[in-house]
């Protein structure tokens, strides 16, 4: 797998307009803003059977920051894609860069979403243990150890979970 910056991706991009960009984020966050011409292909729901794309051309892939990007390529290089490019620093980095994007209605970000909820059913997993019964902590503890997996393995359940939400959806 190839990485790229945003900026020589769209260099060669506009050197060669055969090259699709895929944007891999939830379709709320690409309709709140995505780079201009992008396709969107959400990870959660990305079918390589019905991939539109051949396994010898070249396949840019773009998320918001890098990580979900980084898993499609791994992916399409596992079902023998042959020239995937991961976009380094993702829709956060093209826009920073002045790079032409597409602007819609402002959203939530899943990574932001996912901070909340965890957040959220810690702090309701030690009220109840303080209040209520010390059996309430073992939620805390669950969601502890949940994104501990996460930071381990790169793979956040909750963050899939959240992804299919009638809100993240377009």
């Amino acid at each position: 797998m190839k990485n790229l910056t945003v900026e020589k991706s769209h260099q060669e991009r506009q050197a060669n307009s055969s090259i699709p960009l895929i944007d891999v984020r939830t379709p709320a966050e690409y309709g709140s803003l995505h780079a201009e011409s992008a396709l969107s292909h959400p990870m959660e729901s990305l079918d390589l059977n019905s991939f539109a794309f051949s396994k010898d051309q070249e396949i840019h892939v773009i998320c918001q920051s890098g990580g979900r990007s980084m898993k499609v390529c791994q992916k399409l290089e596992s079902a023998g894609f042959e020239k995937v490019v991961n976009v380094e620093g993702g829709t956060s980095a093209w826009n920073g860069a002045g790079l032409p994007v597409i602007t819609g209605k402002n959203v939530m970000s899943l990574e932001r979403q996912v901070r909340i909820a965890a957040g959220s059913l810690v702090v309701i997993g030690a009220v109840i243990g303080h209040f209520v019964h010390p059996g309430g902590f073992a939620l805390s503890a669950f969601v502890g150890a949940g994104l501990v997996f996460a930071g381990v393995t790169d793979t956040c359940g909750m963050g899939m979970l959240i992804a299919r939400m009638p809100w993240n959806r377009a």
